[in-house]
């Protein structure tokens, strides 16, 4: 089941607010942080430089899928294949969720 327009909107701005907070101002035009929806997913992915000048490149943070009212966290491995963090109880509080992958433990998901 796709979430409705009114849960994006509440989601976005909750992601909007995570993101400003996260890149500092002076490495805001270098670095971003994005998000899509779909279906019952958000995909959470940063875009950096690429090694070739002019160029950028989008990699994959991490998913957030909402299962039987609660929101899961997915990791994505070398060959773009999702995978659940077990370590990460699901829950229903989409910002304590998203707070889940700030915590060292969980490091591994930024580049």
């Amino acid at each position: 089941m796709a979430l409705d327009d009114f849960t994006k909107k509440r989601l976005g701005k909750i992601l909007d607010a995570y993101i400003e907070a996260k890149i500092p101002e002076e490495f805001k035009e270098e670095y971003r942080i994005l998000y899509t929806f779909r279906g019952n997913t958000i995909t959470l992915s940063q875009e950096i430089p690429s090694y070739q000048p002019g160029q950028r490149v989008e990699l994959p943070i991490c998913q957030f899928r909402l299962e039987e009212g609660k929101w899961k966290i997915y990791w994505q491995d070398s060959r773009n294949r999702w995978h659940f963090v077990e370590n990460i109880e699901p829950i229903e509080d989409f910002k304590k969720q998203l707070m889940m992958i700030e915590k060292p433990e969980h490091g591994y998901m930024w580049l």
